[in-house]
C-alpha cells in the first residue's frame, strides 16, 4: 500500500508541475499550448544526457534553460497568430519533437531510449529509504514552484500577463509590451514543464519516446479546467483529482472481467471526460475560480461603486 501511495504521490507531482506551467502560459497569460508533451520530453532527455556529467541539480535547471529557450523561439514565432494558429504551431511542436526523439539515435538512444539514470541524492540515502524519499523531494519541487509561481501570479508581472489575457488592444494602448510579456509567460511556463521532465525522468530511471503521448498534454488541460483556470492552489487540487481518479479507476478490471486493458483505458479516460464536460456545464469558472483584484485591494481608503 505504501508502495502504491508514493507512487501516486509523485505521478501526482508530476501531473501538477506541467500543471502549473500551463496554468500560466493558459490560464494567466491566454496564450493555448498543445505541444505541453514536447517541452516534457525536453527536459527528461535533456536531465537524462547532462546528469551523469553534471549532477541534478545542474542538469535539473539546464532541463529548465533548455525548455524556456524553445519556448521563447516558438512563442516568438508564433504569439503574433490568432489563438486558433497557435494552438495548431504548438501541436506541430510537440510532434516535431516526437519525430526527433525516435530517429536521432545518436542522441537519443532511438526507440530503445536511454536508461540508468542516476536520482537526486541516491548516493546519500540508503537504497531501502529512497521510496520513501523521492515522494518527499517531488513533493518538495512541487511546492517551491508553487510559491515561486504564486508570486509572479500577484506581482505587477502577473497584473499585466492578465491585462494582456483580457484585452490586448487595451494592454498596448497603457504601454505594456504585449509580446515581450507574452514571450515572458511563454518561457516561465516551458522552464516548468521542462522540470516536469527532469522529475519523470527520475522517478523511472529509464525514458524512450513512447512515454511522451498527447495524452500528457490532455491531463494537463484537464487539471487547469478542473481547478480553475488563473488559479494555482485550484490546479494542484485539480492535479490531485484527476491523476487519484485515473490510477484509481485500475481497480475497475477486477470488477468488470469481460473488457481487457486497452478497453479500460478508453472507459477511464471517458469517465474523467464525462466529468470535465459536466463541470464546464455547472462550473464553467472551474472548482476554484481565479481571484480578482478589487480597487480596495490597492487603495484600502478608496469606495467601490455599489
Amino acid at each position: 500500500m505504501m508502495v502504491y501511495l508514493s507512487t501516486l504521490a509523485i505521478l501526482v507531482s508530476v501531473a501538477a508541475l506541467i500543471g502549473l506551467g500551463l496554468n500560466f502560459q493558459w490560464g494567466v497569460a491566454g496564450l493555448v499550448n498543445f505541444g505541453v508533451v514536447g517541452f516534457v520530453a525536453l527536459g527528461a532527455y535533456a536531465t537524462a544526457l547532462t546528469v551523469p556529467h553534471l549532477g541534478w541539480v545542474l542538469a535539473m535547471a539546464l532541463a529548465a534553460a533548455i525548455s524556456a529557450a524553445a519556448s521563447t523561439i516558438l512563442a516568438f514565432l508564433s504569439v503574433r497568430l490568432e489563438e486558433d494558429y497557435l494552438a495548431i504551431v504548438t501541436i506541430g511542436f510537440g510532434e516535431v519533437i516526437n519525430i526527433l526523439l525516435l530517429n536521432e539515435d545518436w542522441l537519443t538512444g532511438g526507440a530503445l531510449g536511454i536508461a540508468n539514470i542516476p536520482r537526486p541524492f541516491a548516493t546519500i540515502i540508503p537504497a531501502a529509504q529512497y521510496d520513501n524519499f523521492l515522494p518527499l523531494f517531488a513533493m518538495g519541487l512541487v511546492a517551491v514552484t508553487f510559491l515561486v509561481l504564486e508570486a509572479l501570479v500577484r506581482s505587477p508581472l502577473g497584473r499585466a500577463l492578465r491585462a494582456v489575457r483580457d484585452d490586448p488592444t487595451a494592454a498596448s494602448a497603457l504601454g505594456k509590451p504585449v509580446l515581450i510579456l507574452r514571450i515572458k509567460a511563454f518561457a516561465i511556463g516551458g522552464a516548468v514543464m521542462g522540470i516536469a521532465g527532469s522529475l519523470h525522468a527520475f522517478y523511472l530511471t529509464y525514458i524512450d519516446p513512447s512515454q511522451f503521448t498527447s495524452i500528457i498534454t490532455a491531463y494537463a488541460f484537464m487539471a487547469v479546467i478542473l481547478g480553475g483556470r488563473g488559479s494555482n492552489f485550484g490546479l494542484l487540487v485539480g492535479a490531485c483529482t484527476i491523476i487519484s481518479l485515473i490510477e484509481a479507476t485500475r481497480f475497475l478490471k477486477d470488477a468488470l472481467y469481460a473488457i481487457d486493458g486497452v478497453q479500460l483505458f478508453a472507459l477511464r479516460l471517458g469517465l474523467v471526460g464525462i466529468g470535465i464536460i459536466l463541470l464546464l456545464l455547472f462550473r464553467p469558472q472551474g472548482l476554484f475560480a481565479e481571484p480578482h483584484k478589487r480597487v480596495s485591494d490597492f487603495f484600502p481608503d478608496s469606495k467601490e461603486p455599489t
